[in-house]
């Protein structure tokens, strides 16, 4: 297991780099001495409440629905054993390990602001388990994004515990005792409230939600760069890219984009003064209008990214301690305001692979494409091109439409009606991940049919952007023009370097930072 740095927790909680690096990085968890210190603070008030006769919801009741009995000493760690065992009931395939390590990462971020009452020695137990690259199992279906992720935390807490299976270092499953026991790891005896604490948060969504914004940062430069290249592949003016046109809409992230866009368009011998050889007024909205599409989803993205960076600053359980000493219920575990976004990304997503693929038609259907062969193809006929490339964009396309559907319009009570409104928030983020990925391929289907269209302009020069991104994508394994080949590992080529960002870092040697 490669490790990247150390992050250090400490009691304001923590940055959406900081989530990367401990999710896909495996950086090194350190609990900071004020941490320790509050979560020993928080811990001494629920003790003391856990002494007193009257009842506390989560320290000396049960949960839920449950809540109204009163649980005596003598139960009250079966209680929170209890908890985590039975809301451990998810079901379907595994998610992602990058998910999960994001998750009780931030589940340990509110454990250490001294709002849970958690000892500290939970909270080590939960960053030794991060550090040793144990990764509990956790499925697909259990969580309705409200009184946090249940199903997927409880999971989690089920390894501090020693019980059910976790996947070790090297990749392989175990059971979970086993591969504390390999590491040194003594499995947690939980405590009064110590169990729903560590089940009531909204981290998956909230993990789910920072890496998608850090991928789709990646896509929507990459969109950028792929509308330019087909907008010069096409001969179309870029004029409309000037900023004087967008500074009279002042949306920022319209601004960017046609930054973005005329960077990449700089020095180009196909655009503008080709007018004449094809009469066009204007160019069609795929092309003309990407900005603005593109700079929507950008306007988006920066509204999901405040709610991102508001909650990874929140201390998110029921009940919380408070300095004054007082434990209190409240409804702060609700996913709304992080399920509303994720469903706003999976729209401004789809709409970006929309009009990408709308372009990708332009390029292949030779009645719009100014002269470029059909379907590019080397022989048309004999060769049928890039025809069934645009089939499968189409394909990806029409299933982001129905990722665009929204999960947080939806509720299904549970609980006995205790739990009667919930915010489906896990959802809203899983089809975002699937979204995402969809992207990455149509963005990079764009991308292969562009630079074959625009090396079909033979006696013209692109832009010396276009020609970088074209040398490094041919370095990368995805071929130009010529007869028909089997096709699959060019567009899998092509979605790679699109994926680990190789586009954006193709042309920025040349362009400049992209916005």
């Amino acid at each position: 297991m490669h490790t990247v740095g150390t992050v250090a927790l400490g009691t304001t909680g923590t940055t959406a780099a900081d989530v990367i690096a401990v999710a896909r990085d495996n950086a090194r968890i350190e609990l900071t001495d004020d941490a320790r210190a509050s979560l020993a603070a928080a811990r001494e008030i629920v003790d003391a409440l856990a002494a007193k006769p009257d009842p506390v919801y989560g320290v000396s009741t049960g949960f839920g629905a449950l809540a109204s009995r009163h649980i005596g000493p003598d139960l009250r760690a079966q209680l929170q054993r209890n908890i985590v065992r039975s809301h451990a009931a998810g079901m379907g395939p595994r998610v992602e390990r990058e998910v999960v390590r994001a998750l009780m990462f931030l589940r340990l971020k509110t454990v250490c602001s001294g709002h849970t009452g958690v000892r500290p020695e939970v909270a080590q137990t939960m960053a030794d388990v991060l550090n040793a690259g144990i990764t509990p199992v956790v499925h697909e279906y259990g969580s309705l994004g409200c009184s946090g992720d249940l199903a997927p935390l409880s999971h989690c807490a089920l390894t501090l515990l020693g019980e059910g299976d976790a996947e070790g270092p090297d990749g392989e499953v175990r059971p979970a005792g086993e591969l504390l026991a390999a590491h040194g790891i003594t499995p947690v005896q939980l405590r009064e409230k110590e169990g729903l604490a560590l089940l009531n948060g909204t981290d998956g969504m909230l993990g789910m939600l920072i890496m998608a914004l850090a991928d789709l940062e990646n896509l929507y430069k990459s969109a950028d760069v792929t509308a330019a290249l087909t907008l010069e592949a096409l001969l179309g003016t870029d004029k409309v890219l000037a900023p004087e046109l967008h500074a009279i809409r002042p949306h920022p992230g319209q601004a960017a984009s046609a930054a973005n866009m005329l960077a990449v368009l700089a020095g180009s011998g196909l655009t503008g003064h080709h007018q004449d050889d094809a009469p066009r007024v204007q160019d069609a909205y795929s092309v003309r209008c990407a900005p603005q599409v593109a700079g929507a989803g950008r306007d988006t993205m920066a509204h999901a990214r405040l709610v991102a960076e508001r909650e990874l600053a929140a201390a998110v359980d029921n009940p919380v301690v408070l300095p004054d000493g007082r434990v209190e219920s409240n409804g702060n575990f609700h996913g709304a305001p992080v399920a509303y976004v994720l469903d706003f990304l999976a729209i401004a997503a789809a709409d970006l692979g929309s009009i990408a693929e709308r372009r990708t038609d332009r390029l292949l259907d030779k009645n719009r494409s100014h002269g470029l062969p059909p379907f590019l193809a080397d022989d048309a006929g004999v060769d049928s091109g890039l025809m069934i490339a645009q089939y499968t964009q189409a394909a990806l396309v029409s299933e982001m439409k129905r990722l665009a559907v929204p999960a947080s319009a939806d509720s299904i009570p549970s609980s006995a009606m205790q739990e009667d409104h919930v915010s489906m928030g896990w959802s809203a983020a899983r089809k975002l991940r699937t979204a995402v990925d969809n992207l990455t391929r149509i963005v990079a289907i764009e991308l292969y049919a562009a630079t074959r269209a625009v090396e079909l302009r033979e006696g013209l020069t692109p832009a010396p952007a276009t020609r970088a991104v074209i040398e490094a994508v041919r370095k990368a394994g995805v071929e130009g023009p010529g007869p028909d080949r089997f096709l699959a590992p060019d567009l899998a080529a092509a979605d790679a370097f699109v994926r680990a960002g190789a586009l954006v870092a193709a042309v920025e040697p040349v362009t400049g930072a992209l916005a």
